[in-house]
């Protein structure tokens, strides 16, 4: 599996942007995985961008105002721009239906993320990525999170403010009202909760009228909050549940507990805490002091430490 976010489409986008000529006049976005890197290129290319259908009828979007109607003379070079190509499909539709506009148009054709063996299907391209493959931009639309777990606190809604964490009447009224933050428009596998299973009637009805489709929901079998606390098994039931069918993504809002996740279950898990994937564990990197994990930093620390250690012997 391959994972790309927010912060790696824009660093691949700088760091490779020396490939684009720079007499372009227009950047137009395909809708709507497009229109990310679409605004970053034009962001960074200081040109005006807009999307297909805009395009189509002869509109772009202007700084400081709703939008303005270009003179056709004003743009002849434009680049058009998606996330990424699979099988190219997508990416011939898209040359089809503006077709009619290459006499009038200089069209070129780029995608950031390019599948290995469709390299030909666009002009330019950023970098190949094979699939599978994720993106955070589309990845709560995926078809393949039937087979993912979902923690919900954190993930589906928001986390219970202290005051309201009081196994008891604030509780409830928090499990039933709680406010959502990123709802899947597809059918997850399996909800997997720290929640109680007392709470089950209150978090299904919270999940129906949050209109989320999910086939199971597993909650802890314990009495109250001080077991839970006691047992503080919270990583260790939700791994159980990850095991125990071939899922292949877990979606959880806590770092600490996703690093253990994929500890024991050595299987990806996305923190939604700062959308990073966690691959393996050993390489993330944990700060005593602060008491926090760092992804992507465990071999440069260990890297630095020797650095350490060796000038030390050197002095001696």
């Amino acid at each position: 599996m391959h994972y790309r976010n927010v912060a790696d489409i824009n660093k691949i986008i700088l760091r490779r942007l020396s490939i684009l000529p720079r007499d372009f006049d227009l950047i137009v976005g395909v809708p709507r995985s497009g229109m990310l890197p679409a605004n970053l290129l034009a962001l960074y290319l200081n040109r005006p961008y807009t999307d297909i259908h805009s395009f189509i009828n002869g509109h772009i979007y202007k700084a400081g105002a709703r939008g303005s109607f270009f003179d056709i003379k004003d743009f002849r070079k434009v680049l058009v721009v998606d996330d990424s190509v699979s099988s190219g499909a997508a990416m011939n539709e898209v040359k089809e239906k503006l077709r009619s506009y290459s006499s009038s148009f200089d069209i070129s054709y780029c995608a950031i993320y390019m599948t290995p063996g469709k390299e030909k299907t666009v002009d330019y391209f950023f970098e190949t990525v094979p699939i599978p493959r994720y993106f955070q931009w589309n990845i709560l639309n995926h078809s393949s999170l039937e087979k993912a777990c979902f923690d919900i606190d954190g993930v589906l809604c928001e986390d219970p403010a202290p005051d309201e964490n009081d196994d008891g009447e604030k509780y409830i009224n928090f499990l039933l009202n709680a406010r959502p933050l990123f709802i899947p428009g597809v059918r997850i596998g399996t909800l997997v909760t720290s929640r109680l299973e007392k709470y089950r009637k209150e978090t299904e009805s919270w999940l129906k009228a949050n209109n989320v489709k999910y086939n199971d929901l597993v909650m802890l079998d314990l009495p109250d909050m001080a077991a839970r606390q006691k047992a503080n098994s919270h990583a260790q039931h939700k791994a159980k549940a990850y095991m125990s069918k071939p899922y292949i993504l877990f979606f959880e809002s806590d770092l600490s507990q996703a690093v253990e996740i994929n500890r024991i279950s050595k299987k990806p898990v996305l923190c939604i805490e700062n959308f990073e994937m966690i691959f393996d564990s050993e390489s993330v990197f944990y700060n005593m002091k602060s008491g926090k994990y760092f992804p992507r930093l465990r071999n440069f620390a260990l890297k630095v430490r020797d650095t350490i250690r060796k000038r030390r012997n050197v002095k001696k």
